[in-house]
């Protein structure tokens, strides 16, 4: 009987072990970031690639579209010929865009190797660095602090009833942007949908919608006031159809003032992710 007992014994602690070495081989896996200039181990690998095209067109290609050029987000096919390093990219994809609708891919949903494969199958669209996009960004700026910095914030300057643009162009394509400024695409961001509130009295308070519930509505109104309010004291609470966002017609923002635009906007990158040791 004894060495029954002892044959146990040895394999409990065989199972212990390996169940331990498993855990910290997974821990690694899922939480290590790739240190400054760390090149993607599966770079070119076959099987990574085709493991990566399927986990791309599931969870990117909504946003950056089937060819990586872009729909809502940017076209990521020149990322790497602008100066983006393997680790970098990964950090995005990781820990999300701050004040974008880029979302963070956490673990262990999303695996450091499901990361890697994704920018090995990006890395066999990326294409050379196209001419430099119509319009003067210097002048795309003035035009900015004219027509959209009261409602717009960048890099802590502006406005708060429109969202943050400090890295819309890390978050919009071109040609996203040019049809949302001429009015060509309503885009409600959740935080930004214009709202009518009525009072008992029949008066009308515009703003934008923060947060809301069965029983209350919290809004930001058209002076930067964060207002909340019981929807039993209203008269009525009704989402606007239009915009808060006005649109900008040729006669309004030309052609070639909508071009500089673009090119200021388009250069909006924000500073990079800093680095973590650890998943946010």
């Amino acid at each position: 009987m004894k060495w029954i007992y002892a044959t146990l014994t040895l394999v409990a602690v065989g199972t212990a072990h390996l169940a331990a070495q498993a855990t910290q081989a997974t821990q690694e896996v899922f939480v290590r970031i790739p240190a400054e200039g760390t090149k993607n181990p599966l770079e070119g690998d076959p099987e990574a690639i085709k493991s990566g095209m399927g986990t791309y067109r599931v969870r990117c290609a909504d946003c950056h579209g089937m060819d990586a050029r872009g729909i809502r987000g940017p076209d990521i096919t020149q990322v790497w010929a602008r100066g983006r390093t393997d680790d970098a990219l990964f950090r995005t994809v990781r820990q999300g865009v701050p004040n974008t609708e880029m979302p963070a891919f956490p673990a262990p949903r999303t695996s450091d190797n499901d990361i890697w494969r994704i920018l090995a199958y990006l890395k066999t669209m990326a294409t050379p660095a196209t001419d430099s996009p119509r319009g003067n960004g210097v002048a795309g700026g003035r035009v900015f602090e004219t027509n959209c910095l009261a409602c717009h914030r960048v890099n802590g300057r502006g406005g708060r009833l429109g969202p943050d643009l400090s890295r819309v162009g890390v978050a919009r394509t071109r040609a996203h942007m040019a049809r949302q400024i001429r009015g060509e695409v309503p885009d409600f961001r959740t935080g930004y949908e214009p709202v009518l509130l009525t009072t008992p009295s029949g008066q009308q308070i515009q703003g934008v919608k923060k947060n809301e519930d069965l029983f209350s509505v919290q809004i930001m109104d058209t002076r930067e006031r964060i207002q909340g309010y019981l929807r039993q004291d209203l008269a009525g609470v009704a989402n606007v159809e239009i915009s808060a966002m006005p649109t900008f017609s040729r006669d309004k923002l030309s052609d070639a003032e909508l071009d500089d635009l673009l090119a200021y906007l388009t250069a909006l990158q924000g500073p990079e992710p800093p680095a973590s040791n650890e998943n946010r």
